[in-house]
């Protein structure tokens, strides 16, 4: 279950004094852009698929954001993140 995913993550977190956990269900790791910057966290993902049969040309395309600020006391450099 999700629950008990979640707590696994938690309890195998090296540190659990800050944690943030992003749902990018959809999307492959290759899609997902993560940047720190001025205090703030960017989790953006993009994904375009196009399928062209002989009778027509369809396109998917899904884009994904997510920003939240870093507590203060957060050092920009000390964040790290996994897919």
């Amino acid at each position: 279950s999700r629950m008990k995913r979640l707590g696994m993550l938690l309890s195998s977190s090296c540190s659990q004094n800050h944690l943030a956990l992003v749902d990018a269900k959809g999307f492959d790791p290759s899609d997902v852009c993560v940047m720190v910057n001025d205090g703030r966290v960017t989790v953006s993902a993009e994904h375009k698929e196009e399928c062209n049969t002989g009778l027509a040309k369809t396109c998917n395309y899904r884009k994904y954001m997510k920003e939240f600020s870093l507590p203060p006391a957060v050092d920009e450099d000390e964040v790290t993140c996994s897919l």
